[in-house]
Formats: structure tokens, sequence, C-alpha cells
């Protein structure tokens, strides 16, 4: 199977999940990337059968329009059942590497509210150690060089995204060869650094369900 229809595979494997527990009131919180418009489109097949949704990026926000699904702001949402997203690596504790599509930080505060966070993958993204991806974090402008010499001396290899600005109006610092040992003692590290908005890790808050896509169907990792 192409990695295309192997994230076609889980986005339709997560569908199959939440939709018999949706109901006319329902709020899908949706993720940004390749895998996460897979979903979108494999979701808006059954857009009569729930309310609406919340959009990480405003990429997703204008696909989700686009299908004709309500996208809602999260502070005007009271409960959020499920939170769909890819991943740039995943470990069996099903803790994450995200921001490759440099929407982290709306995709962290997502994850946060809904009480259920299903990361869809290809198979390729399961590591036995995060941190092969380059780990994103987000940083407010003036702070960059700062933050990125306090990356050099966790140990990291900070490169400047070079032309990318996130819906928040940051930038990205790409961390390459960061050890993610206890990663959520890492999360907590990067983000007391002043001046960063979040890094990439997802370990505080990882996802209860991992699907997972393989050339033998769909497997389902949880917590």
């Amino acid at each position: 199977m192409t990695q295309d229809q192997l994230k076609q595979a889980v986005a339709q494997a997560a569908v199959d999940l939440i939709v018999p527990q949706l109901t006319d009131r329902s709020i899908v919180g949706v993720g940004t990337g390749s895998t996460a418009n897979f979903f979108i489109d494999l979701l808006a097949q059954h857009k009569g059968f729930f309310d609406g949704a919340v959009a990480s990026s405003e990429a997703t926000a204008e696909r989700l329009k686009k299908h004709g699904i309500p996208v809602y702001d999260l502070n005007n949402v009271a409960e959020l059942e499920f939170y769909v997203d890819g991943a740039d690596e995943a470990n069996k504790h099903l803790e994450l590497i995200k921001g490759g599509g440099a929407a982290l930080t709306r995709e962290k505060i997502v994850a946060a509210v809904a009480e259920t966070f299903i990361c869809i993958a290809d198979a390729s993204k399961l590591v036995e150690q995060l941190g092969a991806f380059p780990l994103p974090v987000e940083v407010i402008p003036m702070a960059r060089s700062h933050v990125a010499r306090e990356l050099v001396k966790l140990g990291g290899d900070p490169v400047y995204r070079e032309g990318v600005v996130t819906d928040n109006g940051n930038v990205i610092l790409d961390v390459h060869n960061v050890a993610i040992g206890f990663a959520p003692e890492v999360e907590a590290k990067i983000n007391n650094i002043v001046g960063v908005v979040t890094n990439g890790l997802f370990a505080a808050r990882p996802a209860d369900v991992l699907l997972l896509g393989t050339d033998s169907g769909v497997q389902k990792l949880a917590r």
C-alpha cells in the first residue's frame, strides 16, 4: 500500500470509531496535516450526525467549511468529545512529536480540552525512541536567538524554519539531536524557557488511542 492509502485507511478507521458515538450536539476537534485532511474528507460524509468542529489551524478550518461543516471557536465550546489528528512520531506510550505543519500550539490546546485524543498515522511513524524527527518549538519572534541558545545548552541543535509564521504570528525552531529520555520532563523543561510558546512533544497529554496504518490493516493501540 502507498503512504496515502495507509493514511486513508487510518482516517476511515477513526471515522468508523467516532461516528457511532456522535450526537447532533457533538463537536469534533480536528487536527492539521495530510492525514487529518483525509479524515476531514471522510468525516464530511457524516456531517448530518454531529453539530460541527473545532479546527487546530486556519487551513483545517477552511477545509471543514468547504465541506459545509460548521467551525466553532474553542472558547464557545463546553465539551469536546474527540480530537483526531496525525503525528510526526509516536511511541508505544502514545507520546508524540507533532508540529511538522507548524500548528503545534493550537493542536496542543485542542488536545488538552478533548475527552479522547485519537492519533492517526501510518506505521512508519511508530518509533522506539522519540527524537529522530526534529522537535518543533514555537517561539515569540523577539526571543528566537535567546531560545536557540538555551536549546543548545540542553544539547539540541536548533534550526530556524525560515519563511514560516504560525497562525499565532510566531516562528518555529526545529531542534535536531535532542535527547528525549523521559518525554514529559523534556517537554516541561523546554516549555519553561522564556519566549517559548510550546514545543511539539505531546507527552504530558499523550494520545488516548493510536491508529496505525499497516499493510495488513489498521492496528489500534490504547492507553
